[in-house]
């Protein structure tokens, strides 16, 4: 969830408190699902302070991991130093990649859609860095199915929601916008995370595999 470049709060919020609480919630197997099968050179956007690095398979040489904030960036390189596979952190946003066309075999956005201040100018990006045939592995949460939910949504996303938490969107049909971006959709699991007794604006989630059109 770092899409924006300066969230200091937010992100040592998310990186000392959010993020662990949603890996005892049960996210480590998720985040498992996510990276499975992955080989070659792989980009991820958006790393935030490198909760992925850990899980990444033997079969990928290189992950290239983007991060505009600075302070989960120093928490993504620190991750990065102790990580099983090479992984490079790089200072960008998502919607200006440093990257040569056809770069990469595969790229991750691993809660970070939600944040991006311009999510079609990000998945533009991710598919021009990709080979043709690449994936794009994506958990994200996103619009609610339930009408009422989406209300709350909407109102959250134009009022209070974005500025406290790091530029977060709640209700962005994140599905159709992967489409949108000339990627065909392989696989797409949707499922409520975590499980709660109360609904969650942010509790929709899914999680799949798009190829390079």
């Amino acid at each position: 969830m770092s899409g924006r470049s300066k969230h200091p709060v937010f992100a040592r919020f998310y990186a000392k408190v959010a993020g662990p609480a949603l890996d005892k919630a049960g996210m480590g197997p998720h985040r498992d699902r996510l990276l499975a099968g992955l080989e070659g050179e792989v980009l991820e956007i958006g790393a935030g302070n490198g909760l992925n690095f850990g899980r990444y398979p033997d079969a990928v040489k290189h992950v290239t991991a983007v991060e505009p904030e600075p302070t989960l960036r120093e928490y993504a390189e620190s991750a990065a130093e102790a990580a099983a596979v090479q992984v490079t952190v790089v200072d960008a946003r998502a919607e200006a990649l440093p990257f040569p066309d056809g770069a990469f075999d595969a790229a991750v956005a691993c809660l970070v859609l939600c944040s991006v201040p311009d999510q079609a100018a990000a998945l533009a990006e991710v598919h021009r860095v990709l080979r043709p045939g690449g994936l794009l592995r994506f958990f994200e949460h996103v619009q609610a199915d339930s009408p009422k939910m989406q209300q709350v949504q909407r109102v959250l996303d134009k009022t209070v929601w974005p500025v406290f938490a790091g530029g977060c969107h709640t209700g962005r049909d994140t599905a159709a916008a992967i489409t949108a971006a000339r990627f065909e959709l392989t696989d797409l699991d949707s499922f409520t995370f975590p499980k709660t007794r109360i609904a969650m604006p942010t509790g929709t989630h899914i999680l799949g595999t798009a190829v390079r059109r």
